[in-house]
């Protein structure tokens, strides 16, 4: 695969990397959202009924008892669970001692887990790791593994249902919350500010230093385009050194304007970061 090949090239004469990253890593890592058989497993009473993905239950609306017993054992699976990502850690492998930043749709922190430093990361999605009131009565944002532990303690798989009594609340004013993520109106982001402020001034550095970069976006397809594919697109029109390799089974086309200067590798995030991982198995 030539292009692999010459994507891995590209990736080691730069003198730094932008990382752009959407659901399709996360995927590739196990934490896929169209899963049935892992669905099956992690939410019987669900499955029992008719639903089949945790896509299927995004902006779903259900009673308070099931919406939390489905995001209680979603958020411990995908963002508490303790064990490190082989993937994750192969990319960082990948970037090596360049230097780099990571912007992210995923709100699942995996970059961060893994060996990516936190304050190099942007991710205007949100972060499982937070929750909010929905008024939202105050900017404030508070740590959801208490209220996520909470839940898993007062959860009865066979029913799919979280106790009434122990359905989580706002600190503040006593109303509904929810996990900080974007999903409407209400969504907190002044935390995560501070993140894009760094990444601006980090590209005008790449920019006025002349350095290289590569734009290594993975897995980022046309359901939130505005977050992560066009953003990192724009980013290397901007750039005169900059390149971009888009990963991206399903979704590999690059514009026009951008051929001389992209490489679209159609293929499995997992498949392309190993090989990467092995760059004698680029060549093949």
């Amino acid at each position: 695969m030539n292009e692999l090949r010459d994507a891995a090239e590209w990736i080691t004469a730069a003198d730094r990397v932008l990382i752009t990253a959407g659901a399709g890593l996360s995927a590739a890592a196990g934490f896929d959202y169209t899963d049935h058989e892992r669905f099956a497993e992690l939410f019987p009473a669900l499955h029992r009924a008719g639903l089949r993905s945790r896509y299927e239950m995004i902006g779903r609306d259900l009673p308070a008892e099931y919406l939390w017993g489905f995001w209680a054992v979603h958020t411990k699976d995908i963002r508490f669970n303790p064990g490190p990502s082989p993937l994750y850690e192969q990319l960082r492998g990948i970037v090596g001692d360049r230097d780099y930043f990571v912007m992210t749709s995923n709100v699942d922190q995996l970059f961060s887990r893994n060996g990516f430093d936190a304050d190099r990361m942007y991710t205007p999605q949100g972060d499982y790791g937070l929750y909010q009131c929905l008024t939202p009565c105050t900017r404030e944002v508070w740590p959801s593994e208490p209220i996520i532990r909470q839940s898993l303690d007062n959860y009865d798989p066979a029913t799919g249902k979280v106790s009434p009594e122990a359905l989580p609340s706002c600190p503040n004013c006593g109303g509904r919350v929810f996990l900080n993520v974007y999903a409407g109106a209400w969504y907190i982001n002044d935390h995560f500010r501070p993140g894009l402020n760094r990444l601006n001034d980090w590209l005008a550095e790449t920019r006025e230093s002349g350095e290289t970069l590569a734009v290594v976006e993975i897995g980022a397809g046309f359901n939130t385009p505005g977050v992560i594919r066009w953003p990192g697109e724009q980013v290397t029109r901007a750039l005169p050194n900059a390149r971009l390799i888009r990963i991206n089974r399903d979704h590999p086309d690059v514009p026009d304007d951008l051929a001389d200067r992209a490489w679209a590798i159609a293929a499995d995030a997992r498949t392309v970061i190993e090989q990467l991982t092995h760059p004698s198995g680029a060549s093949s």
